[in-house]
């Protein structure tokens, strides 16, 4: 995903003067082709991504449309006043792109396992999150990055993801994307399309479940859930983020009616993977579906 991230900003950079990175020391071997094509609008902020927000927040205020890229948690969690304060406060068009969503880095450990960031960047009504499941919507965020002049925070896995989606269509924020048409689903956000293929592979009980997307949510898009979540018989979320304050609880706190809710289950991560560490399949083990 990190790859086809790059590939399209460097496309849209070089139609859009305006367009900034902001990496925090790290993504090389991945941001050459940016930083080599547009080195004056390339900026190493080093080690220190409070100070990075606080550089996004400012060249945004002058107008440009500025992503400030790093590994997991330290785009988020480490500077989290500054995403308050600076970025959403000011309302600015500000994508902070956080690499190795979930347990991607799992043979890095817990500093490296985003497995709350959901729940952070969800407390902030002025951001929408953009969790693409596969390289394809990635490429296909992109229309909504451009378009859109408000905070935004985009969840990347890291490499070698399989394409599911349609290439054709577009994302609508807060819509779902069908992969797979079933009267019951899996509505994944994430890394949760691949989880979903899995558990409807390895288990019989899911064989006839169907497959759909919801990459662009948040606070913003609460009102649409219990009209979709309604068309189906049951639905489970699923992604690679803690139960609490994560997608499906989101989901939860969107519906009103009870008759809704009780159609609506959820899949997550386990708080005892936390202080686990090993290959991401090994801390998948981990997870737990409410069903």
């Amino acid at each position: 995903m990190r790859n086809k991230f790059i590939e399209k900003l460097v496309i849209e950079a070089e139609k859009d003067d305006s367009i900034i990175l902001i990496v925090g020391d790290l993504g090389f071997n991945v941001i050459e082709p940016f930083s080599e094509k547009f080195p004056d609008r390339f900026f190493n902020a080093g080690i220190c991504e409070q100070s990075m927000a606080s550089m996004a927040a400012g060249m945004a205020s002058e107008g440009h449309k500025v992503f400030i890229y790093s590994i997991a948690n330290f785009p988020t969690f480490r500077c989290a006043e500054q995403i308050r304060n600076d970025i959403c406060y000011h309302n600015l068009d500000v994508t902070i792109v956080s690499v190795g969503g979930g347990l991607a880095y799992g043979n890095l450990g817990y500093s490296h396992h985003a497995i709350q960031d959901y729940g952070l960047m969800r407390l902030f009504p002025e951001i929408s999150i953009l969790s693409p499941g596969d390289p394809i919507e990635v490429d296909k965020l992109f229309a909504y990055i451009l378009n859109d002049s408000s905070p935004k925070y985009l969840r990347l896995r890291k490499a070698g993801e399989k394409n599911y989606s349609n290439k054709n269509g577009n994302i609508s924020a807060g819509k779902w994307s069908k992969i797979k048409y079933g009267n019951s689903i899996f509505l994944t956000t994430g890394y949760g399309l691949e989880i979903a293929q899995r558990l409807i592979k390895g288990n019989e009980k899911f064989s006839n479940f169907g497959i759909y997307t919801c990459p662009i949510w948040g606070p913003k898009y609460n009102k649409l859930q219990e009209d979709q979540i309604n068309q189906f018989d049951v639905v489970i979320s699923v992604e690679d983020h803690m139960k609490d304050c994560g997608f499906g609880s989101w989901l939860n706190e969107s519906c009103k009616s009870n008759n809704v809710k009780n159609k609506l289950y959820n899949s997550y991560l386990d708080k005892s993977v936390i202080g686990k560490v090993g290959s991401e399949d090994f801390l998948l083990e981990n997870f737990k579906i409410d069903y």
